[in-house]
This record gives structure tokens, C-alpha cells and sequence, in this order.
């Protein structure tokens, strides 16, 4: 059985944090496979790791808003952050012989659980769910779901965000079309691209928490990493605008 920790931190730098302060965790030995749920309380803006902000932000429009930008510690697209989104994360230990011994193979195995698990919830066969791109969930064409993984020897992290009731306005408005872009995408507007599963978060949580057999709470998280990170790491100017 996997642990579940649903706990949301009360800053952006914080939640982030603790995704990567959860695998190292696990990776010194101290924890098991869990699923982690949080859902963010106000907007910001979350870039890649190896994201240029200049290309990927517009920065003065998020300055004029009020909305700050961070950095994760996985790879994949830059991302708007805030009310309406749903933010998981699984730490998965990883073994020579098993389904995610690289990413490619990892990928496949993660994202074929997780649409598994979003249709059943959806029931709705004219809504049926694809994996586009490497790591999205789309129904017809339209993204709802971007992830990403970051790997260590013994775990890996691979988390993402599912866009329940999300403000879809605003990604156009603070976000340009990224620098990089799956093909299914074609060069389509924020608006076009995007959608809302329109999902209850709590009927999203249950059907991932019944596809990963996670129900048995942790107890108690690496709640000190989480705040060092944080302040360490995460609120910093340095590793936000590094790139």
C-alpha cells in the first residue's frame, strides 16, 4: 500500500518545496511510495528547471499583477499556478527490472495509469482521454494535464496538475506560447489549447488514490526539509532567475 499525505503549505515556495524534500526522503531511506495531493490558494507562475524566464514569462505583465514565478526542480513547460488547479505527486522507487527503470518507459507506465484512472472518473464516453505530446492528458486535442519526473537512484518524483476550474484567461495574459511545443499543439492560442475537466477535485483525488492503492495517511512529513528548502531554495531570487 502506498502512503498519501493531501496537505497543502501555505506558500508557493513551500508546496513546491516539499516535492522534492518528499524524495529525498525517500530516497535516504526514510519513506515509502506515496502520493502527495495540494491545491494552490492564489496565483503564480512555475517554471521548468532549465526554463528561460525571458522566453517562456511575460514578466512585466506578472509584475503589474501582482503574480510571482518560481522555478520546480523537474523539467517539462512553464505553467500558471492557482484556484482551480489540482498539484499530485508521486514518489516511485525504481528498480533494475521494473516499469521505471528510464524515463521513457517511466512515462508510459505512470501516464497509462493516470488516464486510466481520470476517465473512470469522467465516465463519459464522449469525452474519452489521450495521452498526447510525452506526458499531457487531452481530450479532444485539448490539454488538462501537463507533468513532468525527476529521478534519483532509488525513487523518482513524477508530479503534474490537473485543471479542474482553472482561470484560463490568464495563462494568455502572463504566459506567451512557449519556446517549445508538442505537435498536437499546432501553434494554437492558450485558449484554444487549453481546457477545464470541469471534475470535482475530491472525485479526481479518489479515483488517482484508487488507481495507486495509496489510502494509508503518512505520518509525519519531512515538514523541516520542507520549510529549509523553502527557505533555502525555493524563495530565493537566485534559483527562481537562474535560467
Amino acid at each position: 500500500m502506498m502512503k498519501l499525505l493531501d496537505l497543502t503549505f501555505s506558500s508557493p515556495a513551500e508546496n513546491l518545496a516539499a516535492d522534492e524534500a518528499l524524495l529525498d526522503w525517500c530516497e535516504a531511506g526514510h519513506g515509502e511510495e506515496l502520493l502527495r495531493f495540494w491545491e494552490p490558494r492564489e496565483h503564480f507562475v512555475v517554471v521548468g528547471y532549465a526554463n528561460r524566464i525571458s522566453a517562456e514569462v511575460n514578466v512585466a505583465a506578472c509584475e503589474a499583477k501582482v503574480v510571482p514565478i518560481y522555478r520546480r526542480c523537474s523539467g517539462g513547460g512553464t505553467v500558471l499556478q492557482g484556484p482551480g488547479c489540482l498539484n499530485y505527486a508521486l514518489i516511485l522507487r525504481v528498480t533494475a527490472d521494473g516499469p521505471l527503470h528510464n524515463i521513457a518507459v517511466a512515462n508510459q507506465f505512470i501516464m497509462r495509469r493516470n488516464r486510466a484512472a481520470i476517465q473512470s472518473a469522467i465516465r463519459n464516453p464522449q469525452s474519452a482521454i489521450a495521452i498526447r505530446g510525452h506526458t499531457d492528458l487531452a481530450t479532444r486535442d485539448r490539454k488538462f494535464s501537463g507533468n513532468s519526473q525527476r529521478r534519483r537512484k532509488h525513487f523518482l518524483l513524477f508530479h503534474g496538475t490537473f485543471l479542474l476550474h482553472f482561470d484560463l484567461a490568464l495563462v494568455s495574459a502572463l504566459l506567451p506560447l512557449p519556446s517549445q511545443q508538442p505537435a498536437y499543439r499546432e501553434h494554437r492560442s492558450h485558449e484554444r489549447f487549453l481546457m477545464n475537466l470541469n471534475v470535482p477535485a475530491e472525485k479526481v483525488k479518489a479515483a488517482l488514490r484508487e488507481a495507486w492503492q495509496a489510502e494509508d495517511p503518512l505520518k509525519p512529513p519531512p515538514l523541516e526539509k520542507v520549510k529549509m528548502l523553502a527557505r533555502e531554495k525555493y524563495a530565493t531570487r537566485e534559483w527562481n532567475f537562474k535560467f
